[in-house]
This record gives C-alpha cells, sequence and structure tokens, in this order.
C-alpha cells in the first residue's frame, strides 16, 4: 500500500515505515504529525484519486529527528582582483517514519490504463 500527498510545495510518494525528510518543522522527537493533503492511495482493491484531494484519507507520521542535508557550496570569483570568497549552506530538514495510512472515499479505479483513458475534466 502506498500513497501520495502534498507538503510544503512538493509531492511525496511513501508507503507504511518509510522514512523522509520534509521541510524543517520545530517539532520534538516523537510527536505525531497528521498529513490530509492525500492527492492519491494504492491499495490492494485498487487506485484511489482524490478530486484534488481523496476525502477522509490521511497519513500519519512520527517525527524522528532534525536532519542536514548536503553541504552546498557557493563560491564568488573577480577576476585580475585576487577576489575569492567561498561559504557553505546546509539546508535543517525533519526526518519522519510513516506510521499509518488511512484510506478515504474517492474515485476508484482498476488499472493505470483506466486512468490514462479518462477525459479531462472541461474548463468552466
Amino acid at each position: 500500500m502506498y500513497a501520495i500527498f502534498a507538503d510544503g510545495g512538493r509531492q511525496y510518494k511513501v508507503e507504511e515505515g518509510q522514512e523522509l525528510e520534509l521541510d524543517y518543522r520545530d517539532v520534538p522527537p516523537g510527536e505525531q504529525l497528521t498529513f490530509d493533503k492525500v492527492l492519491a492511495v494504492s491499495a490492494d482493491d485498487g487506485l484511489t484519486l482524490g478530486q484534488p484531494t481523496v476525502a477522509g484519507a490521511c497519513i500519519t507520521a512520527e517525527v524522528v529527528g532534525p536532519a542536514l542535508g548536503d553541504k552546498v557550496y557557493v563560491q564568488k570569483f573577480t577576476r585580475r582582483k585576487n577576489f575569492r570568497r567561498r561559504t557553505g549552506h546546509r539546508q535543517i530538514y525533519t526526518k519522519v517514519r510513516i506510521k499509518q495510512i488511512a484510506a478515504g472515499q474517492g474515485r476508484e479505479t482498476s488499472s493505470p490504463s483506466e486512468i490514462a483513458s479518462t477525459p479531462a475534466p472541461a474548463e468552466a
């Protein structure tokens, strides 16, 4: 079973027990987070798509703790002036572990080909 949810302007595909890094939140380790912007849920009975979100679906995650991203170096350079600057930056993330994916009510589909053949809604 997997789910796709939106958080912080990005979409994540997750399974139960998976760990992932999200944008930093000032939340202590062990705290529970709930994500309710679930875009799709795939279970044994098929794929449930939201329009735009799956009603009643939520993802529960436990905060593992803060994490540091890779170091990114930025360099400034001016030719013939002996001017060189090198600075680094490490982004702080919040590491979470997915505990539970609760499916809700949405549009049931049985196969990916059915999703591709479904016409797009008309523009208003």
